[in-house]
């Protein structure tokens, strides 16, 4: 059965890879949505406009992504963030934040792997996502490492100042642009720190990786704009009249997406970042 599992895994992965290539190409083909027009008809947030913000209630479940506790937070996912399907996660974050259906499949599919439930049966709470060194990892921009902080589904708001801090670009109306060396350099500091107060630190190139995708996802999807980043990453919370910043007919696929996540984590100097 372990030798099935295995097979069926890696015929997945050929897939999803060949999927994600597939929907790059049709991108370059294709002529994408027009701005304001991105989420689509019926979907939370289409024409700017996103359902009611509501704080997470004590008893509610969150995890250490503050995107997904975002769409918990406006009702796009339930609000207790409990008992949420894999194939729900997907079609959700589709919409929402346009993301390739390659892309909302892969994680999804990974994150029902590792909880060891089916993809296609199977039901999760958000906090059980913060599994450690699944897709939680140490080092994060915007929570303290779990071995310090038990609970990962709230932002430490001193971590987002810092990182927010660092943008060095500038928007055309002069407002702050976060940039792919201002994000190498955070995680740069992130991962130096970590070690150093962190005695249980792990690290290897999977979780390094990780870390720098999902930190791209603010220069992809958040367009690096620290007016966007701000209320997302402090408050958990879509900012008024926002939606994704790409605007590709079929979503940020995974080949896109690399172009970014591997020079952010080229970029990352540990033993030169400065203290």
């Amino acid at each position: 059965m372990a030798i099935l599992s295995k097979i069926s895994s890696a015929f997945i992965n050929v897939f999803v890879l060949t999927w994600d290539f597939g929907l790059f190409i049709l991108n370059l083909l294709t002529f994408s949505h027009k701005p304001g027009h991105v989420v689509p008809p019926h979907a939370a947030g289409h024409g700017l406009t996103w359902p009611e913000y509501v704080p997470p209630k004590e008893g509610d479940s969150r995890s250490a992504c503050p995107m997904l506790n975002a769409m918990a937070n406006h009702g796009i996912l339930p609000h207790d963030g409990k008992n949420i399907t894999f194939k729900e996660l997907n079609t959700k974050v589709r919409q929402t934040f346009n993301f390739a259906p390659s892309f909302c499949f892969f994680v999804p599919k990974f994150s029902a792997d590792f909880l060891n439930r089916s993809y296609w049966s199977g039901h999760f709470d958000l906090a059980e996502l913060s599994l450690h060194n699944a897709i939680e990892h140490d080092a994060s921009l915007t929570r303290h490492d779990a071995a310090l902080v038990p609970d990962q589904g709230k932002p430490d708001s001193q971590l987002v100042d810092d990182l927010l801090k660092e943008a060095t670009g500038k928007m055309p109306d002069g407002s702050p642009l976060l940039t792919i060396p201002d994000l190498s350099r955070a995680l740069s500091k992130r991962r130096i720190d970590a070690r150093k107060t962190n005695a249980a630190y792990s690290e290897n190139l999977f979780h390094n990786m990780f870390g720098s995708a999902n930190s791209s996802t603010m220069l992809t999807i958040f367009g690096g704009r620290i007016n966007d980043l701000k209320p997302m990453l402090a408050e958990e919370r879509f900012p008024e009249d926002w939606e994704p910043r790409i605007l590709a007919r079929y979503g940020l696929t995974m080949a896109k997406f690399n172009g970014t996540v591997l020079p952010v984590e080229f970029g990352v100097k540990t033993k030169v970042a400065k203290q």
